[in-house]
């Protein structure tokens, strides 16, 4: 996929994830979300001297760390996550690759973010009331060991 350049920035609400492999039989799941955030990537710097250098502390890159995905969306019925949610439960921890694509005014494709050996460490149920007015939300957090930018 070509970049693209405009003036004008995306809209940050047309948006698609995949999961590959989670679905009974090793299908991809593509599931539309409210919310997505944890697009974090941090280069750990290591402070670093010699005896005999000048007195000063030099920095070398150092591990590279990612933030956990958290995807958020309101509750419809589909357990295809909850059913990966729940392996992990039970020790059968499954590893997953997945995508997360930014799309146009059109439904295009932009820009893509993939992730790899992602798995579930936590799911929050949607809060619940009589008297509410609101969309029942449910929230999944994925573990990842890897962020790449497709371009």
């Amino acid at each position: 996929m070509p970049p693209i350049k405009r003036t004008d920035p995306y809209g940050a609400y047309n948006f698609l994830v995949q999961v590959t492999g989670v679905a009974p039989g090793g299908q991809d799941v593509q599931a539309s979300f409210t919310e997505v955030s944890g697009l974090t990537v941090d280069v750990q710097p290591i402070d670093y001297r010699n005896g005999s250098e000048d007195i000063r502390v030099r920095k070398i890159p150092g591990l590279k760390k990612f933030s956990n995905l958290t995807l958020k969306r309101g509750v419809t019925g589909h357990v295809e996550f909850w059913n990966w949610i729940k392996k992990s439960m039970n020790g059968q921890t499954l590893r997953a690759a997945g995508t997360i694509v930014l799309l146009d005014e059109n439904r295009q494709e932009v820009m893509r973010w993939n992730f790899d050996r992602a798995w579930p460490v936590k799911y929050t149920g949607p809060s619940l009331g009589a008297t509410k007015n609101e969309v029942a939300m449910e929230t999944v957090e994925l573990a990842v060991e890897d962020l790449q930018i497709d371009v």
